[in-house]
C-alpha cells in the first residue's frame, strides 16, 4: 500500500439528479483523488482498488473551514470554484399552448 499523500479535491456539494430544491448544496466537500489505479478481483470480477480515501467525504460549512482542515493536516489541496446557479426563467403551464410559440411541440 503506497504511503504517499493524495491531492484532495475541495468543491461544493452538487445538487442530486433526484431532488430539485436547493437543500444540502451549501456546504462544501473534501474529497480525495485516487492514489492507485483500479483493478479488477480474480475470485468475483468486481472492481477494486486498496486505497480506501477515495471512500472518505469530509463536509464542512464554509470554503475557508475546509483549506484551514487540509492546512492543519497537511493535505495538499486543490479548490475548484464555485458552481454558477442556472438561470432559469419561470414560465406557465399556459406557455405550452400559447399561439405563434417558436419551439415544437414535444409530445
Amino acid at each position: 500500500m503506497s504511503r504517499d499523500i493524495a491531492t484532495a479535491r475541495i468543491h461544493r456539494q452538487p445538487r442530486s439528479a433526484m431532488q430539485s430544491g436547493k437543500a444540502r448544496t451549501g456546504g462544501w466537500l473534501l474529497t480525495f483523488a485516487p492514489a492507485e489505479a483500479r483493478r479488477t478481483d480474480p475470485l468475483t470480477g468486481w472492481w477494486g482498488s486498496g486505497d480506501t480515501r477515495t471512500q472518505l467525504r469530509i463536509s464542512f460549512s464554509t470554503r475557508e473551514a475546509a483549506e484551514a482542515y487540509a492546512r492543519a493536516n497537511n493535505i495538499p489541496y486543490d479548490v475548484e470554484a464555485e458552481l454558477r446557479e442556472p438561470e432559469i426563467k419561470p414560465k406557465s403551464y399556459a406557455e405550452n399552448f400559447r399561439y405563434g410559440r417558436a419551439e415544437n411541440w414535444t409530445h
